[in-house]
């Protein structure tokens, strides 16, 4: 969703049967609200999500909304598929369709990776976590068919080329947590780049999960498939770990 920012006293106009002069002097009597503050200055910036009021009536109430889903193996990260439920589909059976068509996918899972899956309706939040700029680090588990190696830790260290699109992946942190599993942090998420990295090694992928983005951490309570809401901590919480 695009957040449009605007002037307050344009906005009145097209949202009430006030004249420029009528709106001019309800700002002047402090009968206009924003976020619930007495605003007389028409010139005023809002925005999609600003709480604006009139004479006590509310001419606008959008609620921002930030979720969290556990997405399962098998669910494709869309708004619509004709072959698989979409995480889409998940969250309309928990907020309903209005909440639901309303949101966008913050940074996607293929359809055999599982785990944390954020949506919003707040493209402004979206893109800052998404932003290459802001190196928002995203935390997956992944299980090997084969062992790993210490040789892994300097190969994702280093980046590694891809012929397809020319280009040096981001340095990776790679931890080894037992001979068939690894953590791996990206700052970048690149068409399968975690499948891609260790088919370096010849070592193929069979379980993908991403448990956290930023300082934001699936929640161990959140069953498979289910969603909720973010606090407004968590809402903030994902940024602390920008470099």
């Amino acid at each position: 969703m695009s957040i449009s920012h605007q002037r307050l006293d344009r906005f009145l106009v097209v949202n009430t049967d006030l004249s420029k002069r009528e709106i001019k002097l309800k700002l002047a009597q402090g009968k206009v609200l924003v976020d619930d503050h007495i605003v007389n200055d028409g010139s005023v910036i809002i925005h999609f999500f600003s709480q604006i009021s009139l004479d006590g009536v509310s001419i606008q109430d959008n609620q921002p909304h930030y979720i969290m889903l556990h997405k399962p193996v098998g669910v494709v990260c869309a708004t619509k598929d004709d072959k698989h439920i979409t995480v889409i589909d998940l969250i309309r059976d928990n907020y309903g369709d209005e909440i639901a068509n309303s949101l966008h996918i913050v940074g996607r899972l293929d359809l055999n990776t599982s785990g944390l899956v954020l949506l919003t309706n707040d493209s402004r939040w979206s893109s800052r976590v998404t932003s290459p700029e802001k190196k928002i680090e995203k935390h997956y588990r992944v299980t090997l068919e084969n062992p790993i190696s210490t040789d892994y830790i300097a190969a994702f260290q280093q980046g590694m080329y891809f012929d397809y699109e020319g280009i040096t992946t981001k340095p990776a942190k790679l931890s080894i947590v037992s001979s068939h599993v690894a953590h791996v942090m990206l700052t970048e998420g690149r068409y399968h780049q975690i499948k891609r990295m260790f088919g370096r090694f010849r070592n193929p992928v069979v379980g993908l999960h991403r448990y956290a983005v930023g300082n934001l951490v699936l929640a161990d309570s959140l069953a498979l498939g289910a969603s909720r809401d973010l606090t407004k901590e968590e809402v903030a919480l994902i940024f602390l770990m920008i470099h």
